[in-house]
């Protein structure tokens, strides 16, 4: 709840400008706003730690649009994920300040207050090229979050000699991300090698016998390395929330 609009409402309240029942529908429509096609629920970044986020497919432009300018009025951060350009050239007309990360497919406002004191303890480690998108829907999301993550692409099991290389960032990291396709192992060679929290991301890449990241989502599931928490497919956003999470539990 954005508490000067809760103040205006009070003094308008005070100064006989509202009656009782003005009031009770002001309070409502600061912790959601029915559009029919959408409750906006605005006074999530209070329960959860960051607002309501728009998941476009399967939305209409109009709606998506509508959504936007909503969340945006009450000066909450704008991420958008799962968004093409298409809708982002129309928001953008509404919107002069949203960006568009075009591998990730998220419509976003940047953060001005990254924490700065937790800038690149997030890591996000993909197991091939194939998998980046995903990894950078994890990336923008944590930043739009206000976490700046450090990113090491392409070091697979295929090539595992190519992720000791990172051994030094690896080791200083405070959350990793690990993003893999295919049979999904290297998050366990990850959670093998540090004792911080490590979150899983299966992505669809794969040929037949991966069943669109089953294979990968499973073999995670069944890792033998301690403490490895797993997200659902592609679900780069939601590894990032979970690992912003972390943070600013440790910001505390």
């Amino acid at each position: 709840m954005n508490m000067n609009e809760l103040k205006q409402i009070l003094q308008k309240f005070k100064q006989g400008k509202l009656t009782d029942n003005q009031v009770q529908e002001a309070f409502e429509k600061l912790s959601m706003e029915d559009l029919e096609f959408a409750k906006i629920d605005h006074s999530r970044k209070n329960r959860q730690g960051f607002p309501e986020v728009i998941f476009c497919s399967g939305k209409t432009d109009a709606q998506i649009i509508t959504i936007a300018k909503k969340i945006v009025k009450r000066n909450h951060q704008l991420l958008a994920t799962r968004a093409n350009r298409k809708i982002y050239n129309k928001l953008k007309k509404e919107i002069p300040h949203v960006k568009y990360n075009e591998l990730a497919k998220i419509i976003y406002l940047p953060n001005k207050k990254i924490n700065k004191k937790y800038d690149n303890q997030l890591l996000i480690i993909t197991a091939g090229t194939s998998d980046i998108s995903v990894a950078e829907e994890a990336r923008i999301s944590a930043e739009v979050m206000g976490f700046k993550a450090q990113k090491i692409y392409d070091v697979g099991v295929s090539g595992i000699h190519r992720l000791f290389k990172y051994k030094e960032e690896i080791e200083s990291a405070k959350v990793i991300i690990v993003v893999a396709g295919m049979e999904g192992a290297l998050p366990s060679v990850v959670g093998g090698l540090v004792s911080v929290p490590v979150i899983a991301v299966p992505t669809s890449v794969g040929y037949g016998t991966s069943f669109n990241g089953i294979t990968a989502l499973l073999s995670m599931l069944n890792s033998c390395a301690n403490g490895i928490t797993v997200v659902n497919i592609d679900n780069g956003y939601g590894a990032a929330f979970a690992a912003c999470r972390i943070l600013s539990t440790k910001l505390k």
